[in-house]
């Protein structure tokens, strides 16, 4: 602590650097790191490795004359240079080096030396105000993580971690990877380093996307770029720096540092003399590259002539208590052509009053939905990208400039980006934070998105106004996972920038959170009946991309991710590859677990009047145990709760206890609209198909020719128009069509065709059930009960199972039904273009059993063979 006295009178922690969600603030500014590496140096007498004072000082000088505002060590720094640093209002990222090229675990005593010389050089800096962070190591080679495995690097690491907060605990800290070992696990730091080499803006672009998707909600610095002037030139040197540099802040990171400040470079104990990074040459003589990158870092985070104008809208209802805060960081926000757009849905408190103290448009109309007030800022909104953020959320200040870079960088027809919770709101909004059922935003790659939340969602106006904006179906929710879909369903991609933060608060209370998550619920209903192909018959849908976000629940058997390392641990990029659940390992993480619990319970409970039913018991009380372990596994995996300070233990058991009960409410608000795994769909029941035993076949004659694709889109199309979950045959599929409205059995269809010359057409359509294996086993092991108990004149037992059986059989029965009716119903209609009402009607009839004649319209004719023998036609 002695070599810091110089200093110790400024020193203080309100200078330190804090992470907020993606970025880095000093002083409540956002700090955007532009730095340069400095060293490592040969030697002096001493055997330290930095110039002396005048030299750093005319260095430092220099850096903050061309916009520096970091550097980065390799070794610890002397006092003389951190306050050289201070003087020049510079911040030094200081490495603490250890020995990571050799084996350094082979024994325990290694590895407390490395930890101790650790602490030892965190002490020579403890808060120093020109401290930024301490990197606790650089670069581990890929063969010595292999050598070790990933799982005990990452513990080492850990280890480091807390040694440098033992000692300076308001300290960051980071660790620096590279693409040979990005999969490494670092989340425990404060945020995340990447040294990255790629000298195309494609590549780097693409695999910024990569690594802040790593790195979650956490900042990412790029910790050394740069190209060698020797080879390529001092102008291609400018040139590159220039767009790796527009590239790294416009996709969103929080900093970089170029390597290296100067050519001179010492390392393994001699002058590396064969490559020359510097934006200085030896002599100190500045190259063409370091007037490009102040040029260039004075437009930070971004800039662009063609800065799209934005329309941010705000729908709000009753939102008094949180809009003050949404609309004060939106007219702070950093951004030239925007307007802001609040939308008043019949609000019952005194939002209208807040709203109106802000330089914002108002429009109020009556209470009409979440749906219709995000279309009346459609309709009203001059932009030609709309932006749409909720009442209950506030932008980061740059939200807008990374969406334009976004937009101006793709032909996306919307894009989004994370919301994340304020650490300020508390302990039970910290909670709610961690627990499932929050606004995640799922990915299906590094850059395109399968959806992103309402709260954080920008579309083109034209694109939106094309698929006919919200549906106002959706009063509360449900609407941006229905637009998401329409506007995929049209064409448009959808895009993510993990920068474009929105700040989202969480429910602050129990009762508030279990509200949502009713309402959620019930959205989830109301998107089944419009998109009844998308969910499974217990009415679960599942994301085909991934989902990001805090307090996702987790099963309790997690698969080991796989490391592709290549042939010997060759690779580039080695990346990490977690294999899927599985369908066992899935199934305790669908609401409908609890459901399966409350069934084998009731069956249990019959053993109080049949003893050998009370070997179900166990099942019960293991599945119980089951979710209670998922939830204390979910929780653990929760983003830290260290700004918690007091009764951390009491707030985890709250994860735990949110983990168990958002299921329950869910459950509730899908059941209460109808979203239950005994819904009708489709063309309903059937008389002629109760009974389904074989094939049955269906033909149609027509004088119009079209390709077999055409006819099974028609037919597809229309077992959507009747609300059926319909899939298609794969590459090897022997069927076209499949139709599944239940959960015991399903029906499919092949289409062929004959030709008969002049454009004319004979269709033939064979459709079959097929049935649920997990639905025979059932319908046996009830049969084989309700006949043990019988035998052992248990007849009130005999009789529920019994009836159980019944139950089971009907419902085969009517989802066979169903299904066939469904397939037939379509088929019948080909050709047929007629009003929605007659399209219900026809369907009523299909459902009451009446068969229509063949339906006569634009010389196409039906041949129903149910009514004819295979082969007769009439005309």
């Amino acid at each position: 602590m002695k070599q810091i006295e110089s200093t110790a009178t400024t020193s203080s922690l309100t200078h330190r650097l804090q992470v907020r969600g993606k970025f880095l603030y000093f002083k409540d500014e956002k700090f955007y790191i532009k730095g340069v590496t400095y060293g490592t140096f040969s030697p002096n007498d001493a055997g330290l490795q930095f110039p002396d004072a005048s030299v750093v000082e005319t260095d430092f000088a220099l850096m903050a004359k061309h916009g520096v505002n970091s550097l980065r060590t390799y070794t610890v720094p002397p006092t003389y240079l951190l306050d050289i640093a201070q003087q020049y209002d510079l911040k030094v990222m200081a490495g603490l080096p250890w020995e990571q090229h050799i084996t350094f675990l082979q024994t325990p005593e290694s590895e407390k030396d490395i930890i101790r010389r650790v602490k030892e050089g965190v002490e020579l800096c403890a808060q120093h105000p020109a401290i930024l962070c301490y990197a606790v190591g650089n670069e581990i080679p890929a063969p010595i993580v292999r050598w070790y495995g990933k799982d005990k690097i990452e513990c080492f690491l850990k280890k480091l971690y807390k040694a440098v907060k033992d000692v300076d605990p308001e300290s960051l800290v980071t660790y620096v990877n590279f693409p040979t070992t990005e999969y490494l696990d670092v989340s425990f730091m404060d945020f995340d380093c990447f040294n990255v080499y790629l000298e195309t803006p494609e590549k780097l672009s693409a695999y910024i996307s990569r690594l802040h998707n790593l790195c979650g909600d956490r900042p990412l610095v790029l910790a050394e770029i740069g190209l060698d002037s020797m080879r390529n030139g001092k102008q291609a040197q400018a040139e590159t720096l220039a767009w790796q540099i527009q590239t790294i802040f416009g996709k969103g990171s929080a900093g970089m540092f170029i390597f290296a400040w100067t050519d001179e470079w010492w390392r393994g104990g001699h002058e590396i003399e064969d490559w020359d990074f510097g934006l200085v040459d030896r002599k100190r003589i500045p190259k063409t590259a370091l007037f490009a990158v102040s040029e260039t870092m004075h437009s930070i985070p971004y800039s662009d002539e063609k800065l799209p104008y934005f329309s941010v809208v705000v729908c709000t209802y009753n939102g008094s208590a949180t809009i003050n805060d949404t609309l004060t960081h939106l007219t702070q926000l950093d951004y030239p052509n925007f307007e802001v757009i609040v939308v008043n849905d019949g609000s019952k408190d005194h939002t209208s009053d807040i709203v109106k103290k802000y330089p914002v448009r108002l429009i109020t109309t009556s209470n009409r939905g979440l749906s219709n007030a995000r279309n009346t800022g459609m309709h009203n909104a001059k932009g030609e990208i709309i932006a749409y953020i909720d009442d209950d959320a506030y932008p980061d200040p740059h939200w807008l400039h990374y969406l334009a870079y976004a937009y101006n960088n793709s032909t996306h027809g919307a894009l989004g980006g994370p919301n994340i919770a304020p650490v300020d709101d508390g302990p039970i909004a910290t909670c709610v934070a961690n627990a499932p059922g929050g606004p995640v935003h799922v990915l299906v790659s590094d850059e395109l998105a399968e959806h992103v939340p309402g709260c954080n969602l920008s579309v083109r106006k034209e694109v939106l106004k094309r698929i006919g904006g919200f549906d106002p179906v959706y009063r509360t929710a449900g609407d941006d996972v229905d637009v998401c879909w329409r506007i995929q369903e049209s064409g448009e991609t959808i895009g993510f920038h993990p920068s474009a933060v929105v700040w989202h608060h969480r429910r602050n209370s129990l009762k508030a959170y279990w509200k949502q998550q009713k309402g959620y619920g019930k959205a989830e209903a109301l998107l089944e009946a419009k998109w009844p192909e998308k969910y499974n018959g217990f009415g679960h849908f599942t994301w085909s991309g991934r989902m990001y976000g805090n307090g996702l629940t987790l099963p309790i058997k997690v698969k080991k991710d796989r490391i592709f390392h290549g042939t010997w641990g060759t690779a580039l990029f080695q990346s990490v590859y977690q294999p899927a659940g599985g369908f066992l390992n899935s199934i305790p993480l669908m609401p409908e677990w609890y459901l399966l619990t409350a069934f084998v319970t009731i069956i249990a409970s019959l053993g109080f009047l049949w003893g050998p039913l009370l070997v179900l018991w166990p099942v019960v009380i293991v599945s119980i145990i089951i979710v209670i372990v998922q939830a204390a596994v979910s929780s653990t995996k929760s983003i830290s709760l260290q700004h918690v300070k007091k009764r951390k233990y009491k707030y985890r058991l709250l994860i735990v206890l949110l983990h168990i009960i958002q299921p329950i409410a869910r459950l509730y608000g899908r059941f209460n609209h109808g979203l239950t795994p005994w819904r009708k769909r489709g063309a309903g029941f059937n008389s002629k198909f109760l009974f389904v035993i074989g094939c049955r076949i269906f033909t149609h004659w027509s004088e119009r020719w079209r390709p077999a694709e055409d006819w099974l889109t028609d037919i597809e199309k229309k077992l959507m128009d009747l609300k059926t979950r319909v899939r298609h045959g794969g590459n090897f599929d022997t069927w076209d069509i499949q139709v599944r409205n239940g959960l015991f059995s399903k029906s499919r269809g092949l289409l062929t065709i004959e030709e008969h010359g002049a454009g004319k057409q004979y269709l033939r359509f064979k459709c079959w059930a097929y049935y649920s294996s997990y639905g025979f086993l059932i319908l046996v092991f009830f049969t084989a009960l309700c006949i043990l108990a019988a035998i052992d004149n248990q007849f009130t037992v005999s009789f529920i199972l019994g009836l159980m059986v019944v139950v089971t059989t009907f419902r085969f029965l009517m989802e066979t039904s169903s299904s066939m009716s469904s397939l037939y119903t379509a088929f019948k209609l080909l050709g047929v273009d007629e009003p929605i009402e007659r399209f219900k009607l026809l369907r009523k009839e299909k459902i009451n059993g009446e068969l229509n004649e063949a339906i006569h319209l634009e010389n196409n004719y039906l041949i129903d063979d149910l009514e004819k023998e295979p082969g007769e036609f009439a005309i």
